[in-house]
């Protein structure tokens, strides 16, 4: 699966969450998106870098 798309799933789970409640869930589902978002943007500019080599 594509790192993005499994941020967005995140994110749109925080969000049920938050609206359902569950703000500590919430909390940790936010932390991997912006952990996978942060891990995809890495991988992009490596990639962009040393990818001609």
């Amino acid at each position: 699966m594509d790192l993005i798309f499994l941020a967005v799933v995140f994110l749109v789970l925080a969000l049920v969450f938050y609206i359902l409640g569950a703000r500590g869930i919430a909390g940790f589902t936010m932390e991997i998106a912006k952990i996978l978002v942060i891990i995809f943007i890495i991988i992009a500019v490596v990639t962009f870098l040393f990818g001609r080599f």
